[in-house]
């Protein structure tokens, strides 16, 4: 499924634009792929490697009614593969919305389970509403308003790093919008649609986020 199409369809009025910001501000558009120990190339191979911990990217954008994130991981991985549900690892998106934009007002902690015989997702310090839990590639919708689903989509991300090596090995910018590494390829979601009111402080938003393995 594609995620701008997902947003369209789950969460109307969705904007596709990287802003963050509610008064005044544009925020810094970043993307993160391919992390893990020794998987320091654009290489798709998804075995031997922390995939599941591996996030890519962060989308963090809003309308007049919702604010909208979306964090990506394990991916970009093949279609046939499904979704990296790993219950050992913990993502955390970190939101400021007073005081200092380093400070975390608002953690919001995110792992996998089981529901049933399934894959399932709990979501713990949503807004106005503590934890969440349910079952994955399905819409979670709170008594408040938020909208929680977690899910494989087409990663949205394009670039060309051919394009960027050959940049960076004649000085001369030599990218390509034909080539697009990512295309064709899937990677694991969560997005998360939050109600404007429970977030907006007056000031610009800050995002950011991490993953973390449990152990022992």
């Amino acid at each position: 499924m594609a995620l701008a199409r997902w947003l369209r369809t789950a969460v109307p009025f969705a904007l596709a634009i990287a802003g963050v910001a509610l008064v005044g501000h544009r925020a810094l558009v970043a993307a993160d792929h391919f992390d893990p120990p020794a998987r320091t190339g654009s290489d798709t191979n998804t075995v031997g490697f922390d995939v599941a911990a591996d996030i890519a990217d962060l989308y963090a954008f809003h309308d007049d009614a919702n604010v909208y994130v979306a964090i990506g991981f394990g991916g970009p991985s093949a279609t046939s593969l499904p979704g990296f549900y790993d219950p050992d690892v913990l993502y955390t998106i970190n939101i400021s919305n007073t005081g200092s934009r380093a400070d975390t007002e608002i953690p919001i902690e995110i792992r996998f389970g089981r529901d049933g015989v399934n894959p399932g997702i709990e979501v713990r310090g949503l807004p106005g509403v503590g934890t969440l839990q349910g079952p994955v590639e399905s819409n979670l919708v709170t008594s408040n308003g938020i909208t929680v689903r977690a899910g494989v989509f087409d990663d949205p991300f394009f670039f060309d790093p051919q394009g960027l090596r050959n940049s960076r090995a004649t000085g001369t910018l030599s990218f390509n919008n034909q080539r697009n590494r990512f295309a064709r390829l899937n990677s694991t979601f969560v997005v998360l649609s939050i109600p404007r009111p429970l977030l907006d402080r007056g000031q610009p938003l800050d995002f950011w986020t991490s993953s973390a393995r449990i152990r022992g």
